[in-house]
């Protein structure tokens, strides 16, 4: 029981990936992302534990590290390497530096009580990218992008939950989708309108149709829909807001060859609530 309990902060942290305190919507995360790849869920796990235990050594906050405030960008800075290169030593080394660093990271961000969301993330992949293109001696190879067939406008909407996650497998967005809505029903619903409604604005801006099937035009706008669910007229209104800008971002990225990452995701929602706190008087706590 003890270890059981030990372990649950990492899948919590999973969990918050897509901002649910939940260790049971994290142990769904992880079944998709293993459905997906194998050697991302070890990543994803091995991640997991190193963010968590960087904050556990370096004696960060206990409720904050219960809450698994430090596993998710660890998890996402695991995944995402392993999904865009071959895993080698290299890559592991990089999974392990990074999963610190983002740690490390986001309790800056905390202490400071900045929303960061997934920034630390996105900074430590940026960097691991630049680097690895950067030094061929690390012998560094990309995966090649094996795509998806039979993609229609219904897969879309589910992989735009999985590309949270970077897995292109329908089973594993509907994995990721039940993991939300066990938590929050109302949030769940957000994500698939935030990921539907994209489509259409991806789609009115003349981006690939393969690409908005694939739900790389979605994920972001996921993120944001999640961010802002609530009840109110006023939060369908800010939701609907991020989403816009999201894959307005989105697109401007895709267009400068920019890796996006969830950065559309961050900063759409800090956008919104700014705007929101001009607006309304009140800010978002994060």
């Amino acid at each position: 029981m003890t270890s059981l309990k030990q372990l649950k902060p990492l899948f919590i942290g999973t969990g918050q990936i897509m901002l649910q305190e939940n260790a049971v919507t994290g142990l769904f995360f992880l079944a998709g992302i293993f459905c997906g790849s194998v050697v991302m869920g070890l990543a994803a796990l091995l991640a997991a534990l190193i963010g968590t235990y960087t904050a556990k050594l370096l004696k960060y906050d206990k409720e904050e590290i219960n809450s698994g405030l430090y596993g998710f960008s660890a998890v996402l800075v695991g995944v995402a390497l392993t999904c865009m290169f071959q895993p080698g030593i290299s890559v592991w080394l990089g999974i392990l530096a990074g999963s610190f660093l983002a740690a490390v990271i986001q309790h800056f961000f905390i202490v400071k009580k900045i929303p960061a969301f997934t920034f630390p993330f996105i900074v430590v992949t940026w960097v691991l990218l630049f680097i690895f293109s950067s030094f061929p001696s690390l012998g560094v190879q990309p995966v090649e992008d094996g795509g998806l067939t039979n993609a229609n406008g219904f897969t879309a909407v589910f992989l735009g939950y999985g590309q949270v996650i970077f897995q292109s497998t329908v089973w594993a967005g509907v994995l990721f989708f039940i993991g939300v809505l066990i938590y929050s029903p109302l949030a769940a619903i957000y994500g698939l309108t935030g990921a539907a409604f994209s489509a259409l604005l991806a789609y009115g801006m003349h981006e690939p149709v393969g690409d908005i099937y694939l739900g790389l035009l979605g994920y972001n706008a996921v993120l944001c829909a999640i961010t802002f669910a609530g009840r109110e007229f006023q939060d369908v209104l800010l939701a609907f807001l991020s989403v816009i800008l999201s894959v307005m971002i989105v697109v401007l990225m895709r267009r400068l060859n920019l890796p996006a990452l969830t950065f559309p995701f961050v900063l759409a929602t800090w956008i919104t609530l700014l705007l929101k706190k001009v607006i309304y008087g009140n800010g978002a706590n994060q």
